[in-house]
């Protein structure tokens, strides 16, 4: 592959996000390709225990926080500081949450498809 088809296709993709989320929240407009299903959850919870529950708690009502990090925040009620919808969601996930990145990117540590299986999760214990 040539350095100048990676720079092309590096352009375009930064275009095609900058244009398409002009005035909307990172990953605002990603639709999540994983059925809600009780398959999906137990997968979610699965994942979430092993990786989010350290610092969100096994219920997901937020953790204590620390000297060095701010308490994690409650994934179970209505008021989400990073967006509420299911893209968003996976990309605070993906992606993590600058600037600080308190909240650290797992892009390197789950596949999109257990991102999608967490986000899943988080829906099914959020406060009705």
């Amino acid at each position: 592959m040539s350095m100048r088809y990676l720079v092309g296709v590096a352009v375009l993709a930064w275009a095609g996000t900058a244009s398409a989320g002009a005035g909307q929240a990172p990953g605002a407009a990603l639709k999540n390709p994983i059925p809600l299903s009780p398959e999906s959850t137990a997968a979610g919870k699965q994942l979430y225990t092993r990786n989010c529950a350290p610092c969100h708690g096994t219920s997901g009502e937020g953790g204590p926080g620390n000297d060095l990090i701010p308490a994690a925040p409650d994934l179970t009620d209505a008021a989400w500081d990073h967006g509420s919808s299911d893209g968003e969601i996976f990309t605070s996930i993906k992606s993590g949450i600058g600037p600080d990145f308190n909240m650290t990117p797992f892009k390197d540590r789950l596949k999109d498809d257990d991102i999608w299986n967490v986000v899943n999760y988080l829906r099914s214990i959020a406060k009705k």
